[in-house]
């Protein structure tokens, strides 16, 4: 069976992204990327809120026909292009670039999915991570934390009122400070 994947980006202490929802203190430098790329590759969809999507839409589509992209950056333009995605929202009302639109996460559809064949799916989007958390559907917690303090900002998890007890699988350390804690559930 897949397993579901959920992989962000943090600070230190806490927040996906700043006060004013900026990512500029994220610290992707050709070692992550590449690390990024090589575990996203093998993945069978990706499974993503709608911010998310129209972030990830707005740039990687030609990122490899700009000049300016680093060879990883140009990489993950063809794998994110070629790769299945799967869009949750209750207001996109089209998504291109192999991309299927779903209004809300309902546990059988995800289950169905997970049991089909192929790789894993990763998800991405903290909000749409929230109720995937909420219905016990993720399998496993890619955290990479950053070394940069916000003060503020937008908090990774949301308070629930269930607790998730998660086992460390795996850690390691990049050249650039950033730290992945592997856990899974």
């Amino acid at each position: 069976m897949r397993k579901i994947i959920f992989a962000l980006q943090v600070s230190l202490d806490g927040f996906m992204e700043g006060p004013h929802r900026e990512l500029d203190w994220h610290m992707v430098d050709d070692e992550l990327h590449s690390h990024f790329n090589e575990e996203l590759r093998t993945m069978g969809a990706f499974l993503d809120g709608r911010i998310t999507y129209e972030l990830m839409a707005a740039y990687w589509p030609t990122a490899d026909r700009n000049p300016a992209s680093t060879p990883p950056e140009a990489e993950f333009a063809g794998i994110w292009r070629e790769m299945p995605k799967i869009v949750y929202s209750k207001t996109l009302e089209s998504a291109d670039w192999n991309t299927t639109v779903a209004r809300d996460v309902v546990v059988e559809d995800i289950l169905a999915l997970k049991a089909q064949p192929g790789g894993d799916l990763a998800l991405g989007g903290a909000r749409l991570a929230d109720s995937f958390r909420r219905l016990g559907l993720i399998d496993e917690y890619w955290i990479y934390i950053h070394p940069v303090l916000l003060g503020q900002g937008t908090p990774l998890f949301k308070p629930a009122d269930n607790r998730a007890a998660l086992t460390l699988a795996e850690t390691r350390t990049f050249g650039n400070g950033v730290v992945r804690l592997r856990y899974t559930s």
